[in-house]
């Protein structure tokens, strides 16, 4: 199982250095990535967990203030990074071009991507699930080989079920599930959106999935042992 940690715009420096503490005390079977802010990445250091970035730049180094570089998280230790987050896509507009030249970016830094796709509840209302992830999917990978295609980690994320509590019914997950793994069979593939240690006894009797995006848990360590050993039980 991959267990993939988003901080998002979490914990100061001495916050992360007492977290950091907690998460190292973790037993689990599964790989867990870490995705600290950029400012707390150079404050993790065991490879017990991995590394992974919350962003990486669309350009090279170069005269882009404000921008970090996929070959400077390479130079960090970063080995796998978030791209294409429901909030980056709405909050700082990423477009599709956006997304795709930054796996781009990665992949030639050997950096693991691992691509979030997820559709608005209207858009679930509306019957559009499918045409909005095959949308997301098809705009990420323009212009890469299969070989390449195939090192993407997809994360899939219901936008309405992030943070509410909510998280679609099994049918519902299982039926995306099947829809990305047809068309991209070689590739592992996350579940994302208010995953917990509430309700992760249901969602690992789909056997579908291949690990978990976690956001707000991921902030707590003590939650996050209760859900990996209800996982791993």
């Amino acid at each position: 199982m991959i267990i993939a940690l988003n901080n998002k715009s979490n914990l100061n420096r001495k916050e992360f250095k007492e977290y950091y503490k907690e998460l190292l005390k973790i037993k689990t079977k599964s790989k867990l990535i870490l995705c600290p802010t950029f400012l707390n990445i150079g404050l993790a250091y065991s490879d017990k967990v991995l590394l992974g970035s919350q962003n990486v730049s669309r350009d090279k180094d170069g005269a882009f203030t404000g921008e970090i570089s996929a070959e400077q998280l390479k130079n960090s230790g970063v080995k796998y990074s978030i791209v294409g987050h429901s909030e980056r896509r709405e909050y700082q507009r990423e477009s599709f071009e956006d997304i795709n030249k930054k796996i781009k970016r990665l992949l030639d830094n050997n950096i693991v991507p691992i691509l979030c796709i997820g559709e608005t509840l209207e858009e679930r209302k509306e019957d559009q699930v499918k045409e909005v992830l095959n949308a997301e999917l098809l705009s990420a990978i323009k212009g890469l080989d299969a070989k390449e295609k195939s090192k993407i980690i997809v994360a899939y994320e219901p936008i309405w079920s992030i943070g509410t509590g909510k998280i679609p019914t099994l049918e519902e997950i299982e039926e995306v599930f099947n829809f990305i793994k047809k068309k991209f069979p070689k590739n592992k593939v996350l579940y994302g959106g208010s995953a917990n240690e509430k309700n992760i006894d249901e969602l690992k009797t789909l056997k579908i999935i291949d690990g978990y995006l976690l956001g707000g848990l991921s902030l707590k360590p003590k939650e996050l042992q209760e859900f990996l050993n209800k996982l791993e039980k």
